[in-house]
């Protein structure tokens, strides 16, 4: 997951279909890279490169905080979107459109209440929850 923070309210236009308007808060964004962690995250904390996913609009306007990941041989994310919306508010229909999901975008006003929720879930999930603080 990658937690990120826009630090003030802005309209963001998501590909040719939409523009949403993002509150100032904490977002985690649930995604998977089952052949290339290392790279998909390096595309993603990159300043230079072509909007293709959802979160790309979103990282041009935000300051990636964290990066919390668990090596897994299954994709895992639509099960973490789940159980993270129990927990969090979310973007609808945010990088979900491969899925029945009705979102992968999570948020929250503090950094902290973000960052213990994922967690949470990956143990709660068996997972191995790695947090790299940027």
């Amino acid at each position: 997951m990658i937690l990120a923070e826009l630090n003030v309210t802005t309209d963001i236009q998501v590909g040719k279909r939409y523009k949403l308007t993002f509150e100032k808060a904490f977002y985690g964004y649930v995604g998977s890279a089952l052949s290339g962690l290392e790279r998909r995250l390096a595309r993603h904390l990159s300043a230079h490169k072509r909007s293709h996913w959802h979160i790309d609009y979103l990282l041009k306007s935000a300051t990636v905080s964290a990066i919390v990941y668990a090596e897994s041989s299954q994709k895992d994310e639509c099960l973490i979107a789940r159980a993270l919306s129990q927990k969090l508010p979310s973007v609808p229909g945010f990088g979900c459109s491969d899925c029945r999901c009705p979102s992968h975008l999570f948020f929250s006003r503090d950094l902290g209440t973000l960052k213990r929720h994922v967690v949470n879930t990956f143990k709660n999930m068996n997972l191995n929850p790695i947090v790299i603080t940027r």
